[in-house]
């Protein structure tokens, strides 16, 4: 290494203004430097080399101006990024939107709901992603058999959850979705003309209405998609499931399919800057279905305790837990 941490006192009785001062420095130190010195700090060897000969940590003022250096730079690319998603990211994907409500409405007028129900939403849902430079992967799509319907069941923790999932899932599928999402221009129209299902929770009556036609579009040979915490996450951490799901999938006998969502918390958190989105990488991880048991409280239960688990035990270590949604 160009700078050797051995020689800080020579170099500190060299100041003119002393030897505990130290110069400002214009530059950010050598990056094996820093790597160093942080592994030290957090206790851990760096480079598979012992600590002998580490005995002075690196000059003060050199590490803080490398990290003064890097978070400029961090702020720097925050607002770079946000100024892309003003002036190049909002125009495109506000046409983008007009452009696939309208699409998705003459289509299924014309015919073949399925079709145009599914893929001018799933293409849109990919740009979403792919103009905002948001990383994806997804794993566990071999789990699922071809002409199989599915209860896929996800928790929530953010507004990107649906791009994600409509965008890579991979399957042609209906939303179970909150009524408040029919009162978005032209997006809601396209929803009702989809035949997604809005839920509504006004009254018993009123969800047993959405129900019944959920389980007429399992019954077509379509598969669902549900969030069973009927809410987004405040806080990351999964709350509640309810059972309606399950219970439709109990009815008809189908197998239910977790889905965990890493990420879309950190992209697009409930509470912080509702106008802006945060860059991180965002993963959908479909885990094995639950076949049935049997038909009963008991099927039920089985279904719903192990998708939990399952959904649980993929989410990132930060957001395990369960943590109280006050919204469900």
């Amino acid at each position: 290494r160009s700078w050797n941490l051995r020689t800080t006192n020579s170099r500190e009785k060299a100041s003119p203004k002393g030897a505990n001062h130290i110069q400002p420095c214009s530059c950010s130190p050598p990056s094996g430097t820093i790597r160093e010195y942080l592994s030290l700090s957090a206790g851990s060897i760096p480079f598979g080399h012992s600590t002998r000969g580490y005995s002075h940590s690196p000059p003060s003022g050199t590490v803080e101006c490398y990290l003064r250096n890097f978070s400029k730079k961090i702020n720097k690319m925050k607002y770079i990024y946000r100024l892309y998603q003003l002036v190049i990211c909002l125009p495109i994907l506000i046409v983008a939107s007009i452009l696939t409500s309208l699409v998705t409405v003459v289509g299924c007028m014309l015919g073949n709901g399925h079709f145009w129900g599914y893929y001018p939403g799933k293409l849109w849902s990919q740009l979403w992603i792919r103009i905002l430079f948001l990383p994806v992967k997804v794993e566990g799509r071999e789990h699922l058999k071809k002409g199989q319907s599915y209860v896929f069941v996800a928790n929530h923790q953010g507004a990107f959850d649906i791009f994600l999932i409509y965008g890579f899932l991979g399957r042609n599928f209906k939303w179970m979705m909150k009524k408040g999402i029919r009162n978005i221009p032209l997006v809601g129209l396209a929803c009702v003309y989809a035949h997604h299902i809005f839920v509504d929770k006004s009254g018993p009556s009123k969800i047993r209405a959405s129900y019944d036609k959920a389980r007429e579009v399992l019954k077509e040979g379509m598969s669902l998609v549900v969030f069973p915490e009927g809410a987004r996450t405040f806080t990351g951490h999964m709350g509640v499931f309810r059972r309606g799901a399950f219970m439709l999938a109990d009815e008809l006998q189908l197998p239910v399919c977790p889905l965990t969502i890493n990420g879309s918390f950190d992209v697009k958190p409930r509470m912080k800057d509702i106008y802006w989105v945060f860059w991180h990488p965002i993963k959908l991880t479909i885990h094995e279905p639950i076949q049935p048991i049997g038909k009963g409280p008991e099927n039920i239960k089985n279904q719903m305790t192990k998708s939990y688990d399952a959904i649980m035990q993929g989410l990132d270590k930060e957001y395990q837990g369960f943590v109280e949604n006050p919204d469900q």
